[in-house]
């Protein structure tokens, strides 16, 4: 998940936010840790002196509400009594009194902070608490849902590498029995990703021999020809006969585009 895509979600989260309340301004950052975030998204404001803003846990009413996870708001942002106010420079320039200050949690951890403000010393009432809560909700779900897609490419990434490793040994293995066991735990990598055989798994649309495979598994992984020709055992003008011979199978013209096609077409996981 790329930080424009959060800004994304950021930043209609925030329109939204502003077209149900009315709010004459919305802004808000994201971070990472959990003890910082920059102000990146604002709706509204007439100055710049919000943008970029740096807000540290503790640190004003975002840095109360990043440090106890919850709703914080003042009537009065100079004179609350309750907040730090190392940032009533910016906030009396974008003239501001009136604010709150939503968290974004995922995960139990505070990854931003969505504000709305007045430009009136005014009670901020229930539905716009209620309206701000929501919108953060909607920031959570986004971000929650690309970090979980974050983290099944991750796990298909290793269990990629596990399985070149695995092609690799293979033929190394002189006991017919282990050899099969190989094999099979190769075949049930190909059936847990969905690409090959198995109760509703699907059949490759281009069939590559064992060789073909074990050197295309590795090349998968970065390695050069060389690194190839050692890991299996071959020389290297016999890896590249193999990987010739898959590319023009594959239809395709370099290393990282036959990959590429024989994922596509099931032949790799």
């Amino acid at each position: 998940m790329s930080e424009h895509e959060e800004s994304e979600d950021l930043r209609g989260a925030l329109r939204g936010l502003r077209r149900a309340t009315g709010l004459p301004v919305v802004f808000g950052g994201l971070g990472r840790d959990g003890r910082a975030l920059r102000i990146s998204e604002l709706d509204g404001a007439v100055t710049r002196a919000l943008r970029g803003l740096s807000v540290s846990a503790g640190s004003g009413l975002g840095g109360k509400c990043l440090a106890l996870s919850r709703p914080c708001a003042v009537t009065d942002y100079a004179s609350a009594r309750h907040i730090t106010h190392e940032y009533d420079g910016a906030v009396s320039a974008e003239g501001l009194r009136s604010v709150i200050a939503v968290p974004v949690v995922v995960g139990r951890r505070v990854r931003g902070v969505l504000y709305g403000a007045l430009r009136d010393a005014l009670p901020i009432g229930e539905r716009v608490v209620d309206a701000a809560v929501a919108a953060a909700r909607e920031v959570e779900q986004a971000l929650a849902v690309r970090e979980e897609v974050r983290r099944l490419a991750a796990e298909r990434e290793e269990m990629r590498l596990a399985y070149g490793e695995l092609r690799e040994l293979v033929p190394r293995v002189t006991d017919p029995e282990l050899r099969e066991r190989l094999l099979a735990v190769c075949g049930r990598f190909e059936t847990s990703s969905g690409v090959v055989g198995g109760e509703g798994g699907r059949r490759p649309a281009v069939l590559l021999t064992p060789r073909e495979t074990d050197v295309l598994a590795a090349v998968a992984s970065g390695a050069t020809n060389a690194v190839v020709a050692r890991r299996l055992g071959l020389r290297p003008e016999t890896v590249k006969g193999y990987l010739r011979s898959a590319m023009r199978k594959l239809g395709a013209h370099t290393r990282l585009e036959a990959v590429v096609a024989a994922r596509r077409a099931g032949a790799l996981p």
